[in-house]
């Protein structure tokens, strides 16, 4: 079926539609990841976006077991690529990615002009925008299926509230224990603990760690969507583990609330970064990290107490800070990676060695 993508500034992109055919909107954000579609699908922080691949090929490896997902489901609310493949082949392809798009009924257009549109996204920057289908031929009717669904600005919601877990598990049998505040956590942020040979408590975002019994030995705050500025509960509680001098990990969306809960302050970047090919330095060193991240929100003021960690080679946007006597660290990258580079997962060691 037609269908087009409509930006809130007017312009209009037609597209041939490969997922499920139901109107969509969302903020329009891009990635420049060359391979991950799954990974990156099922990872909650791009919950409420639809997401421009700058890849030209996406869907010629198919989609692998549920198993191999960082999460339940898929989050984006759309996807856009140049060149879908409907014939893949890969030894673990349980399915094509059309039918798990249709499945999991979430929209997706081949626009053949993705370079055009991803530089319109870095000029202009991210935008919202939406997915519409032509139901009918005459004009009237269509003009009717195009103002059929608003612009919907996922930022103005406490998205992380939508993509939480409800209940708190329980994982490993480490003697040491390390309590995963779960803002919208990648499944392999866990499994980069558990395979470190820890417990793993991972409780709702706006859950009282303290009301545990376990002795709570370690912290990590994962990554999420959205402002963080949202996470209120989530940084009264970061204070609550400062306060105690608890060892603290915060990734991505938690590098951002912890900096929050410190007296820093966020902002909303114009376009984000988002893939698998950031690359990252080490304040006052000469090396350089190739990061997998996927944010649209940054630190704009360190706080006291604490040292910038990395900066982005690209813009010298914030990547991480560290207290320079507590223990308390995060990144703005995902060191557990999946997709991309695994060239930071040494960042859960050094978290360790705090414990």
């Amino acid at each position: 079926m037609n269908a087009k993508l409509i930006l809130k500034d007017g312009e209009i992109f037609e597209g041939q539609s490969f997922g499920y055919e139901e109107a969509r909107s969302g903020e329009l954000v891009f990635s420049t990841g060359m391979v991950g579609y799954p990974e990156s699908l099922t990872d909650p922080s791009y919950e409420g976006q639809i997401l421009v691949s700058t890849y030209p090929i996406i869907g010629s490896y198919g989609v692998p077991d549920k198993k191999s997902w960082e999460s339940d489901r898929i989050h984006v609310s759309g996807l856009i690529v140049s060149q879908y493949i409907d014939t893949p082949s890969h030894f673990q392809n349980k399915m094509t990615l059309s039918q798990w798009l249709k499945n999991e009924k979430i929209p997706a257009l081949e626009i053949k002009d993705t370079r055009f549109l991803t530089q319109k996204l870095r000029d202009g920057g991210a935008q919202l925008a939406k997915i519409v289908f032509d139901t009918s031929t005459p004009s009237t009717l269509l003009r009717t299926s195009l103002l059929s669904i608003n612009f919907d600005d996922p930022n103005k919601k406490n998205l992380v509230a939508a993509v939480s877990t409800l209940r708190v598990s329980r994982e490993g049998a480490g003697s040491k224990t390390v309590v995963v505040i779960d803002c919208g956590v990648k499944k392999n942020i866990i499994r980069s603990l558990l395979v470190r040979g820890v417990k793993v408590i991972t409780v709702p975002w706006d859950y009282d760690i303290f009301t545990l019994n376990e002795k709570i030995d370690g912290v990590v705050i994962s990554n999420g969507p959205g402002d963080p500025k949202m996470c209120d509960v989530t940084i009264e509680t970061t204070k609550k583990i400062m306060t105690k001098k608890i060892p603290l990990l915060g990734i991505c969306l938690g590098n951002q609330i912890l900096a929050l809960a410190a007296g820093g302050d966020t902002y909303k970047m114009k376009f984000g970064h988002r893939g698998q090919n950031q690359p990252c330095i080490m304040v006052g060193t000469k090396k350089c990290y190739l990061t997998t991240q996927n944010h649209g929100f940054a630190i704009g003021r360190i706080p006291k107490g604490f040292l910038p960690w990395f900066i982005n080679a690209n813009d010298d946007t914030n990547e991480g800070i560290i207290h320079n006597k507590l223990p308390f660290m995060s990144v703005q990258f995902h060191p557990e990676a999946c997709p991309g580079p695994v060239d930071t997962g040494w960042i859960f060691d050094e978290f360790l060695k705090k414990i």
